[in-house]
């Protein structure tokens, strides 16, 4: 009796296991063949660094006047402040200082204000050749003065102008020259309307007392302000 009732609990132990194999497909079986599934390509990201349309246009049309520039990759900063579609002007006939990071439609403006307004005027009003213009810069991560709101500075847009110096050793400076002798006046008002006719936003000491000693032009706003 012990014997047949051992030899029955085997059977049902191992009617069990073969049932417990059977069930995770794992006894003595071949496992069903996976599907094989082709990978999905992701589309390939745009590149960071990538210009707009507007931005390689604005550098073709520098170059092709024979302007040499470096393009510049757009840079985000902390406190909202950015340099997008920016150059760096190299040579452009005219030399400037301290031009640094500036966005390639501002480069375009004041390239031309340089060549096509203060070249002429140089020569009309104080009779001799430009050979330089002196800047406070371009690229500044600031307020406007007295605001909480980014100045055109901060965005890389705008330029500030402080003198002019002549093949013959005179500098004209904004800060003397404005209230300076009638040629120096007449020669600092014409290119503030030169610039007029081509930056947004033109101020000058005619504006306040920030803008003593420069004339500043930005391509900020909607609109034009010239002052």
């Amino acid at each position: 009796m012990s014997r047949r009732w051992k030899r029955g609990a085997l059977s049902v132990r191992c009617a069990a296991v073969a049932a417990l194999c059977a069930l995770i497909a794992g006894c003595g079986g071949t496992p069903e063949p996976r599907r094989s599934v082709r990978p999905v390509r992701a589309p390939a990201p745009a590149p960071a660094n990538a210009q707009s349309p507007e931005i390689r246009q604005c550098i073709a049309k520098l170059r092709s006047a024979g302007v040499r520039l470096e393009a510049l990759p757009d840079r985000r900063f902390s406190g909202g402040c950015t340099a997008i579609g920016s150059v760096k002007l190299l040579d452009f006939g005219v030399p400037t200082t301290n031009l640094t990071t500036m966005t390639c439609p501002l480069a375009e403006k004041f390239v031309g204000w340089a060549r096509y307004g203060v070249q002429p005027a140089a020569r009309l009003f104080l009779g001799a050749e430009l050979v330089r213009i002196e800047t406070f810069g371009t690229y500044s991560c600031r307020p406007i003065a007295g605001s909480g709101r980014l100045s055109e500075h901060a965005k890389s847009n705008a330029v500030d102008v402080a003198a002019f110096v002549l093949a013959d050793g005179r500098r004209v400076s904004v800060k003397n020259g404005w209230t300076g002798d009638d040629r120096e006046r007449q020669f600092l008002r014409t290119v503030r309307q030169s610039a007029c006719r081509r930056f947004r936003t033109v101020l000058s000491p005619d504006y306040n007392a920030a803008h003593h000693d420069h004339l500043h032009f930005d391509l900020g706003g909607r609109g034009t302000y010239c002052r």
